[in-house]
């Protein structure tokens, strides 16, 4: 698909709007902007995000998942995750559940870099990865790691001040010299084979473990239901557009004022379908021992909107590198002991067993 000419998105099916943020303009601080942004964060969780000056370092970063996932999967599953929770390294087709049932698994793959291990390199922080990878380490992915997480801290620092907490605080969370779960992951999923699997999940339904993720494609696929929905629809790809969306731990860490919502990845529409389907995503994670919580005694606005949700938990009792582990360990389906794993996968989704 890499590098192809791909057939357009059709018209004919239901997808969801997005306000389009231009990243040039919040960095500018400009206002309305900043405002934009913030009612797509607090309302679907949601937006496009366009003018982020990273399409040279995407294309690159296309090319190394290519490369990787095009070896031999005897040498790809010598990096492949296991069953205890890792997140970082290859994971093969077929290792996920996909619904409470167990009765289908997905069948995507993935490698998944870690953001220590890229800043860091050549030491080795966390794991060791494919030849593929660390020979464009250096030039290809710590480049695009450090273009993501500059957009990453501009978003952070405008929702620090939305919520009223005191300078830095975001930033302090997710700070880039202390180890966390940020990483890069490239995504293959197969040209559909099978028209009655058109609507089935490829990748299950899910909010995003992190804080803040990146997403570039050149595919449809990703769908969202929000809030008062009960249909899913597709979030249309746009050329040269990022597709941003909120996760758990800015939901939680905000009394939920910002909206981490449930997505899922089908095959593609149309045309579309016949096609291999490649993403490329930066995850925003917390530093991995920090608890995730609400800022409530940091923040007024968050004391507030915590008060105005007494039938919601935000004390998790988990450090972002727990909650990461539990839910990561509870899709494998060699871990399934029935639907209570699947619960046990879940994190801040409103309709946890939508599939």
């Amino acid at each position: 698909m890499l590098g192809t000419s791909l057939p357009p998105f059709p018209d004919e099916v239901r997808t969801h709007p997005l306000l389009i943020i231009d990243y040039e303009l919040i960095k500018a601080g400009d206002k309305e902007e900043i405002d934009r942004l913030w009612e797509a964060a607090t309302t679907l969780g949601f937006w496009y995000l366009k003018n982020h000056r990273a399409d040279h370092e995407v294309d690159d970063m296309f090319d190394v998942g290519a490369e990787t996932l095009a070896l031999p999967l005897e040498e790809r599953m010598k990096f492949e995750q296991g069953d205890n929770g890792q997140s970082f390294g290859y994971k093969k087709v077929g290792a996920q559940a996909i619904d409470g049932t167990g009765k289908f698994v997905d069948n995507i793959e993935f490698i998944n870099v870690s953001k220590d291990d890229a800043l860091a390199y050549p030491q080795v922080v966390h794991l060791t990865y494919p030849s593929t990878v660390n020979a464009r380490m250096e030039n290809t992915v710590a480049p695009f790691v450090r273009k993501s997480l500059d957009v990453t801290y501009v978003v952070l620092n405008i929702f620090n001040d939305k919520l009223g907490l005191p300078e830095g605080t975001l930033e302090s969370l997710h700070a880039m010299d202390e180890h966390s779960a940020c990483e890069v992951r490239c995504t293959r999923s197969p040209p559909l084979q099978d028209k009655a699997a058109m609507d089935r999940a490829v990748l299950a339904a899910h909010t995003d473990f992190g804080s803040l993720t990146i997403l570039h494609n050149r595919l449809g696929g990703l769908q969202v239901m929000p809030p008062g929905h009960d249909k899913w629809s597709y979030v249309r790809p746009i050329p040269g557009h990022a597709i941003c969306n909120i996760a758990d731990a800015l939901s939680i860490f905000s009394g939920g004022i910002l909206q981490s919502n449930i997505h899922r990845v089908v095959p593609p529409p149309g045309a579309q379908a016949e096609y291999e389907r490649w993403s490329l995503v930066f995850f925003t994670r917390p530093t991995s021992s920090k608890v995730l919580r609400a800022l409530v005694e940091s923040s007024p606005i968050i004391a507030d909107a915590v008060k105005g949700q007494p039938d919601r938990d935000f004390e998790s009792g988990s450090t972002a590198a727990d909650w990461l582990a539990r839910r990561v360990r509870n899709q494998r389906i060699n871990n399934r002991r029935g639907p209570d794993t699947w619960a046990a996968s879940r994190g801040t989704e409103h309709t946890p067993t939508a599939a």
